[in-house]
């Protein structure tokens, strides 16, 4: 780990300072405490940029690089400025990150501990690693330096941010999922959260390793994949919907067209045959958004072998819940949702959002035809993810749809800060075997029942 990112990512100490003590300020690391480092900053950055020129070429990043590198020591010996070496290596990292990267966020993006960047306002920034939050001892000079972080993260990408549309999503080049919220909206200064994505892809087998599934819980999905159930994944905010929907689509065949659709682009799919669409934001003038549901619609035109949406949110449900029962099996999607049967509820009430004035019975029966399996995936308290629930719908009847629970995590206690439970199958079966056996699966005997040997966690 670099000095830079060992100093600024250590946690913000939380108790007072003591008497006879000042805290630095968040922005300031604690080896270059007796220098202001952060006006040095400023200062040398500026002269550095007028010597540079406007024509600086950043697309070529080594380049600049090496430029910037031989200018900061000219100016550091020209101006006099007496540095140690570890300030020399803490300015040019930030004068560099300021020019090539996200600034203060550079060191973080690239910290493999930090799965969530958070940034309410110029001087408190938290993580979150491991499921646990923490302040980090990096900071903004102000407000408006933040702005041109997020300017710098959304501009490539043909969107924008101002007072007459203060929020914004946005992705990072790697693919991690960023939203941004400015004044008038955010009152403790520009808030940024960063949902940062593993640089090599989660496989199946590494969350059977993290205790979040099982391999019989895994085995079943796989089979439901390729047998082309429709299948919907379910959860709250960070609970890992995103990434459950990656290894689903693992399992598709390389041989068939996939067509996927998200307000930001950020799934990693590692199929060759993949179209990838986004949708766009309105304009200045309030004219050229492309919703979802415009990419749903027109999905259906490209000659489709699976569509996946990353996440349904309003009136596309139904134009999704339509694809379904049109010829695209195995599709994939995800929602909010805090259990399956809410799942379903949920997906009725996005219905009514497309504005089809259908009866309660219409809706149930669309759905029950169109959803076979629901995954439930759940942040636990102890920052872990499971999936708590994998769930088979069986059809719709007077009193709404029957669901089939076919595995469940069962939490037994918590000791040490971790929850201890196990998953286990509920004894019913599949009522897609047959399916399965066509598409040429034969799944384990035993597979379902209670006996099955269970994972502890």
């Amino acid at each position: 780990m670099s000095l830079l990112k060992r100093l600024n990512t250590e946690p913000q100490p939380t108790a007072p300072a003591g008497p006879g003590r000042s805290a630095a300020p968040p922005s300031v690391p604690r080896g270059a405490v007796e220098r202001n480092l952060v006006e040095m900053k400023s200062t040398v950055q500026s002269r550095l940029l007028g010597e540079l020129g406007p024509n600086l070429d950043l697309s070529r990043p080594d380049q600049v690089r090496k430029r910037v590198e031989e200018i900061f020591g000219q100016i550091v010996s020209r101006e006099s400025i007496v540095l140690t070496r570890t300030e020399k290596e803490l300015l040019l990292g930030a004068i560099l990150a300021e020019l090539l990267g996200f600034g203060p966020l550079e060191q973080l993006l690239a910290d493999d501990s930090v799965s969530e960047i958070m940034v309410n306002g110029p001087h408190h920034v938290f993580v979150e690693r491991k499921g646990r939050l923490e302040r980090v001892r990096i900071g903004f000079e102000d407000n408006d330096h933040v702005k041109r972080v997020i300017d710098r993260i959304i501009s490539p990408l043909g969107r924008r941010i101002d007072e007459s549309s203060p929020m914004v999503d946005a992705r990072l080049p790697d693919g991690s999922r960023v939203n941004a919220v400015i004044p008038p909206l955010a009152l403790n200064g520009p808030t940024v959260t960063i949902r940062k994505f593993s640089r090599d892809p989660l496989r199946a087998e590494n969350l059977v390793g993290f205790g979040s599934i099982t391999d019989e819980m895994v085995t079943y999905m796989r089979a439901a994949v390729i047998a082309r159930l429709n299948i919907l994944v379910s959860g709250g905010t960070g609970s890992g919907k995103t990434t459950m929907l990656n290894i689903l689509s693992s399992f598709i065949p390389e041989d068939e067209r996939i067509v996927t659709i998200e307000n930001a682009a950020e799934l990693q799919l590692q199929q060759e045959h993949v179209v990838t669409m986004e949708t766009r934001p309105p304009n200045v003038e309030g004219r050229g958004e492309v919703s979802i549901r415009d990419l749903v619609i027109n999905s259906l035109r490209m000659r489709p072998d699976r569509i996946i949406i990353g996440e349904c949110r309003g009136g596309e449900a139904f134009d999704m819940l339509q694809a379904m029962n049109t010829g695209h099996d195995g599709s994939l999607t995800t929602l909010h949702a805090n259990s399956p049967r809410d799942a379903v509820s949920r997906l009725e009430t996005m219905v009514l959002m497309a504005g089809m004035d259908l009866p309660a019975r219409a809706i149930h029966e669309q759905i029950a035809s169109a959803v076979h399996v629901i995954v439930q995936q759940e942040r636990l308290r102890d920052g872990s993810r499971k999936v708590t629930r994998i769930s088979e719908v069986l059809g719709a009847d007077a009193h709404g749809i029957a669901l089939n629970e076919l595995f469940r995590y069962e939490q037994t206690g918590f000791a040490d800060g971790k929850l201890i439970g196990q998953f286990t199958p509920t004894g019913a079966r599949s009522r897609f075997m047959d399916q399965m056996t066509a598409a040429g699966i034969t799944l384990p005997e035993g597979l379902f029942e209670p006996a099955h040997p269970v994972s502890q966690e």
